[in-house]
């Protein structure tokens, strides 16, 4: 090695050692004669002083280097002079006495700061993603990530589970997303398929005895991109034999209560993980993945306002609507423009308006309020003991905004499930030292595609539905419950899973029922069914978003920030300028030509 300690790790231990080190400036000080240099690598930062006295030489060298050099430096450890102790560095009681120098690469200037944690732009963080992984920041989440891999793996193999590896080269089968289609040179006209998850290889492995399985594994989706979404991804993919849903969410309750307390032990997180059903937490936070670390819960209105004048709320409860709502505490006082920004957000999930109503603060409480401290365009038709009660109802006091927002079901909690999470973070309701984890269970089986005009998977079609739910796939699907469950976390969904079906029958019988022919059904999953006939064990799992699972450990808004070389938003890779054109001799080895447009 060409360093013999690293410069994180030094302290007063190692006063008087003749140490070697190596790494990149960090920052370079000169003092009128001596020249004082931070040199930096992945542990850390420690101040190297460059005497003329001690070594003109080294001297001379420091005082042509600049940030980002590479350089190997060899000294001794003394204490740093009282008085100038750095406390806000691990290394700040002591430093380095340069005795010799050596340059091994210069740097060009840098296109933003690498020592300091400023706003850069996103494409040129991306462009030059190697030295943004120098920053702090960045390479703490990447250790963090490292740590959390690790003790997956470390957990999981005490518990009896082994990491088997599955094909990224696989037949295109549908599962939800579009596919990243791959050419066969060797079988023109013919292609691969990246995975977008290894459901159905996992469930063949079940097939297989290996009855504890477990994969970091890559997955491919061709869907547009967001925060907490990638072209590619990484999920830990987990398989039980003979197990129940319970098993399952047991494992994953030990398994991440144990990972949080180990890797970030100043995050609190608690347990029993809430199980919520989905109906429950549609009608209660308008999601089913709601952020639990507040409430502004949501509530129904309905049966209070059925015998409003309000042409609003009577027109939606004549057409089956609902009439739902939240508090907002402390923002009665909002201007024009505040409400006009949650009327716009109301709008833009497909609301036709938002109804606000602000309390009045002057009486003190909701019994003394008055109509004339009511501020609302629906205040002339409402009585004020109708007021009152949709206060109470939603747990509302003097000086709260109301938001109400009337029609069909599923568009209102969708609104307010948007509204509530908006209120929350501008109110900062929400601990950012807190996980908050629960379990959405009872999801349907079916949603029925509007688009497509038959019944879709809720989640994929290897879902169990629930065993006394088996005869209404008969008589009425849309009534079946599925053997699904989710993971979420402070407004996340970080994992998946269900009991599979391991009955051929069964699962032809959901493959008929999602619109597929027998001929479709043989094509594309005959290889699966085939397995079930050979003694199939009864088996589910789930699959937690790494990716996911580090950005709420980092505390990041954005999987990018946990991913060394991410895409951006238009799925392109700007550090190696990708996807680009290939060569015409690509293209006829492949049996491809490209189509003028």
């Amino acid at each position: 090695m060409l360093k013999s300690h690293s410069c994180g790790e030094l302290n007063r231990k190692h006063i008087g050692n003749q140490v070697t080190l190596a790494g990149w400036v960090d920052r370079r000080r000169d003092h009128g004669g001596l020249i004082f240099i931070d040199l930096r690598d992945r542990e850390g930062v420690v101040q190297v002083v460059f005497n003329p006295e001690t070594s003109a030489k080294s001297c001379q060298l420091a005082n042509g280097m600049r940030n980002e050099y590479v350089v190997r430096v060899s000294g001794q450890v003394a204490p740093r002079p009282p008085g100038t102790e750095n406390p806000r560095l691990a290394t700040g009681e002591i430093e380095v006495i340069a005795h010799s120098t050596e340059i091994l690469n210069k740097s060009k200037t840098p296109p933003f700061y690498i020592n300091e944690e400023v706003e850069v732009d996103e494409s040129l963080r991306f462009k030059y993603r190697y030295l943004d992984l120098r920053r702090n920041r960045m390479k703490a989440n990447l250790i963090l990530r490292h740590r959390v891999v690790k003790f997956i793996r470390d957990f999981l193999d005490k518990k009896g589970f082994i990491e088997v590896e599955t094909p990224v080269l696989i037949k295109s089968t549908p599962e939800g997303a579009r596919d990243y289609l791959v050419p066969s040179r060797l079988q023109p006209g013919k292609f691969y398929a990246l995975p977008q998850s290894p459901q159905q290889l996992k469930q063949l492995l079940m097939v297989a005895g290996v009855e504890k399985y477990f994969q970091i594994a890559r997955c491919f989706r061709d869907e547009d991109t967001r925060a907490d979404r990638q072209p590619e991804f990484t999920q830990l993919d987990i398989e039980m034999s003979f197990a129940e849903e319970e098993d399952i969410i047991n494992l994953m309750e030990e398994l991440f209560v144990s990972m949080v307390r180990a890797v970030k032990p100043e995050i609190k997180v608690q347990k029993p993980f809430p199980r919520i059903a989905y109906a429950e937490a549609m009608a209660r936070f308008g999601t089913d993945k709601p952020d639990l670390r507040f409430g502004l819960e949501i509530k129904d209105l309905s049966d209070i306002v059925t015998q409003s004048e309000f042409a609003v709320f009577r027109n939606a409860l004549a057409e089956g609507g609902r009439v739902k709502g939240i508090c907002a505490p402390g923002c009665a006082g909002y201007s024009r423009g505040q409400l006009e920004e949650l009327n716009r957000l109301a709008r833009e999930n497909g609301a036709e308006g938002l109804v606000t109503i602000a309390l009045g603060t002057s009486g003190g409480s909701l019994g003394k309020l008055t109509m004339d401290e009511v501020k609302s365009v629906a205040a002339k038709y409402l009585r004020l003991d109708q007021i009152k009660q949709i206060a109470e109802c939603l747990s509302a006091n003097a000086g709260d905004l109301l938001l109400i927002v009337a029609g069909k079901t599923k568009v209102v909690d969708n609104v307010l499930g948007e509204l509530r999470q908006e209120m929350g973070y501008r109110l900062k309701l929400a601990d950012p030292a807190q996980l908050v984890f629960a379990f959405i269970t009872d999801f349907p089986l079916f949603a029925w595609g509007e688009e497509v005009g038959r019944w879709e998977p809720m989640h994929h079609p290897f879902t169990a539905p629930k065993e006394a739910d088996v005869p209404l796939l008969d008589s009425a699907p849309e009534k079946a419950r599925s053997r699904h469950y989710d993971l979420v976390c402070n407004g996340c969904e970080i994992a998946g899973g269900s009991i599979r079906i391991h009955n051929s029958r069964l699962q032809r019988k959901v493959f008929r029922l999602l619109g597929y022919t027998d001929e479709e059904v043989e094509e594309r999953f005959g290889h699966l069914l085939k397995a079930f006939d050979y003694g199939a064990p009864p088996h589910g799992g789930i699959a937690p978003g790494l990716d996911r699972v580090v950005m709420l450990l980092a505390g990041e808004e954005t999987i990018r920030e946990v991913i060394a070389f991410p895409k951006n938003q238009g799925a392109a890779d700007l550090t190696f300028d990708a996807p680009a054109t290939v060569s015409e001799e690509q293209l006829t080895e492949l049996h491809l030509r490209l189509r003028d447009e």
